[in-house]
């Protein structure tokens, strides 16, 4: 879990880093049109950002039929569950704890910066990959690397989408912190064409965030997250299938 936990506080030290310049820039232009300018376009470029790391994930897919039956049943759970508004809610609780402070922001905001930034830190080979050396080995270098990574990552990501961010970091200390302490089970099942589906699927969801920040759509992306889970259900079953026949 040490791998886990330096990357946490990573991301926490460069989203702390993000929104202490936000707050630097906004206070130097004195809220005129020119920093509202300014946050528009840093919010564009980082979106711009976000849809190039989507498209190069979903290269990583080999079966594009997984993936549409991953979106299919994740959309089914996102839907039952009602992840989104679950997600605003805890938005407004913590838009309301944070509201005095200089570095909150509106309950969307907080949403939006929490979703992106968790997908982004979460989806990919690393998180996995590196968590399981973590559980199995004590080898923390790939978790350590991708430490690195997601804070130089967190303080940009904060400065545009602001304080959500930081919270991304409980998010991946639960989601590589689950991996590494249940690696010895779940190894057999996340291998590398697994790996690769899930990233295919993530980094398309990556893309509908990007889209969001945009203004191109309005995608209820937390609704769709239970689908980077699925490849492994697929695949397993698609291997069972294969053995059978």
């Amino acid at each position: 879990m040490i791998g886990t936990t330096v990357n946490a506080l990573a991301i926490l030290a460069g989203a702390t880093v993000g929104l202490l310049f936000a707050h630097a820039a906004r206070r130097g232009t004195g809220g005129s049109g020119l920093g509202e300018r300014l946050r528009t376009t840093l919010m564009n470029g980082v979106a711009l950002c976000v849809l190039y790391i989507g498209v190069s994930g979903c290269l990583d897919g080999q079966s594009t039929l997984t993936a549409i039956i991953s979106m299919v049943l994740g959309a089914l759970a996102g839907e039952m569950l009602d992840l989104d508004r679950r997600m605003q809610a805890l938005g407004g609780w913590v838009q309301e704890k944070t509201k005095r402070l200089p570095l909150g922001g509106s309950a969307s905001s907080v949403s939006e910066g929490f979703v992106t930034a968790s997908l982004l830190f979460c989806v990919g080979a690393m998180a996995i990959v590196g968590s399981l050396q973590d559980g199995l080995t004590g080898d923390h270098s790939t978790l350590f690397a991708k430490a690195l990574l997601d804070g130089v990552s967190a303080v940009v990501f904060a400065s545009s989408l602001g304080i959500g961010v930081a919270f991304s970091a409980v998010a991946v200390f639960l989601y590589q912190g689950c991996i590494a302490a249940l690696a010895s089970l779940i190894s057999p099942l996340l291998d590398s064409a697994v790996i690769a589906e899930m990233t295919c699927v993530g980094s398309l969801l990556i893309i509908a965030l990007s889209l969001n920040m945009l203004g191109v759509t309005k995608i209820k992306v937390m609704n769709l997250t239970p689908a980077c889970l699925m490849p492994i259900l697929i695949c397993r079953l698609a291997d069972a299938a294969s053995l059978l026949g």
